[in-house]
């Protein structure tokens, strides 16, 4: 699926960070902000629209000044009294993706975007930026945040969505917290849905390096309940109430499955503790979307579920992006050639060095011929990242290619086991 996760990965390039104590500056609570991202093609705009206050803090307690992807978007919370970096995070988001389209030269729109940081202790200066696919700033906003501010709403006291753990390793402090949130499926259905993230959850530990890792995660399946079943298909003329209001079609894409109201999301998490999300749809419609650091959303009943939600899971996760690529060349002004791209497993060999040179064995042509994959598992093979020129990916197959390929290549999952060892040392 076309996604906008996008890294560069930064790991073990802090030797000269400042480690913080957690206890310093936080409380063990979430500070959800929830922004509008606005614009067109040529201008865009961050608002702040609402903080809200989560009982506990299921996020990491160390690296906190450092990031482990660029992303296409970034936050840092200083401590405004004597202006240290106290934490930062990185992102990307449906927004980024929407101003490349022709819509976005023609009309502007406003996007929800929420994100979890945690609750300082002191008053806070959080700064986010946009940035570009030449990674120049295209938006930025400062605002402060200060903890005993009576108009920070606290959710998830009262309310809780029902929900149940399928794998439960520890507590939120020392595990990755999953959640899996049920879209489209009424509250008759929720056996269905129950079983439906068993096997999400299945089809995620059968692959490395979550299968050898899997004592570093939590999942939870989060019972939140439609009015209708089933999700909407605009094409088909069929709107339906749901959870997340998530729809195919986005940006007139058939099987691009999305939301934009990333509230409900959240609305129907606050008071589970939760880092990453998966949303199953109801439906056996093919199609979904994954979006680093934002959610993964899949349909559950199409025969390629297993593979796809994993694929998906590698962007939103652990930002990886898509090797495969159209022959036709559309979609080549995705990533510019000019420019080392930020995921880890495709390269414009601008900055090759960064990528995965390291793991090349020395006789390895460059690119590297298709029909050589047997010789060369790990090589430069021309095409990725949707265009077949100019930009390369780590093997001739993977999960991040196609469904039918049934692990990660050996640059994926260097990628993910690093994402996992920065959340959980």
């Amino acid at each position: 699926m076309k996604q906008i996760c996008c890294t560069i990965l930064l790991f073990f390039a802090f030797a000269g960070s400042h480690a913080q104590d957690f206890a310093d500056y936080f409380q063990n609570k979430t500070l959800r902000v929830d922004y509008i991202f606005t614009g067109n093609a040529e201008r865009q705009n961050i608002y702040l629209d609402e903080l809200s206050q989560l009982p506990s803090w299921a996020g990491r307690q160390h690296h906190l000044s450092e990031l482990p992807l660029e992303g296409n978007g970034q936050i840092i919370v200083k401590d405004l009294a004597t202006q240290q970096t106290i934490y930062k995070t990185s992102f990307s988001s449906l927004f980024h993706e929407w101003l490349s389209t022709d819509e976005a030269k023609e009309t502007a729109k406003g996007f929800e975007n929420t994100f979890l940081l945690p609750f300082p202790k002191q008053p806070a200066e959080v700064e986010i930026s946009l940035y570009s696919p030449r990674k120049e700033v295209m938006a930025r906003y400062k605002h402060l945040v200060r903890p005993d501010d009576i108009l920070i709403h606290q959710r998830g006291v009262s309310h809780v969505t029902p929900h149940r753990y399928l794998l439960r390793n520890g507590n939120e402090k020392d595990c990755i917290d999953v959640a899996i949130l049920a879209e489209g499926y009424t509250d008759k259905e929720m056996d269905l849905f129950y079983q439906d993230a068993e096997n999400a959850c299945e089809s995620l530990f059968s692959h490395e390096p979550f299968r050898s890792m899997k004592d570093k995660f939590n999942i939870v399946a989060v019972a939140s309940p439609s009015t209708d079943s089933g999700v909407s298909v605009p094409r088909e003329n069929q709107w339906k109430q749901t959870a997340v209001h998530s729809h195919f079609d986005t940006f007139y894409s058939d099987r691009y499955l999305t939301t934009s109201r990333i509230k409900s999301i959240h609305n129907a998490l606050a008071g589970i503790p939760y880092e990453h999300i998966i949303i199953l749809a109801n439906t056996d419609v093919y199609g979904g979307g994954g979006i680093y650091n934002s959610y993964t959303l899949t349909t559950a009943h199409h025969p390629m579920f297993k593979p796809v939600v994993v694929h998906e899971f590698g962007h939103s996760f652990a930002g990886l992006a898509d090797e495969y690529f159209y022959e036709n060349d559309t979609m080549t002004d995705t990533y510019p050639l000019d420019v080392e791209p930020w995921e880890q497993n495709i390269s414009t060999r601008v900055d090759f060095s960064s990528k995965w040179e390291d793991l090349l064995p020395a006789d390895t042509p460059i690119p590297t011929p298709a029909n050589k994959w047997e010789k060369f598992p790990i090589g430069v093979y021309e095409g990725g990242g949707y265009s077949a020129k100019g930009i390369y990916r780590p093997a001739h197959n993977c999960r991040m290619k196609t469904n039918e390929y049934k692990e990660f290549c050996p640059v994926c999952q260097r990628a993910i086991r690093r994402i996992i060892e920065f959340y959980v040392p």
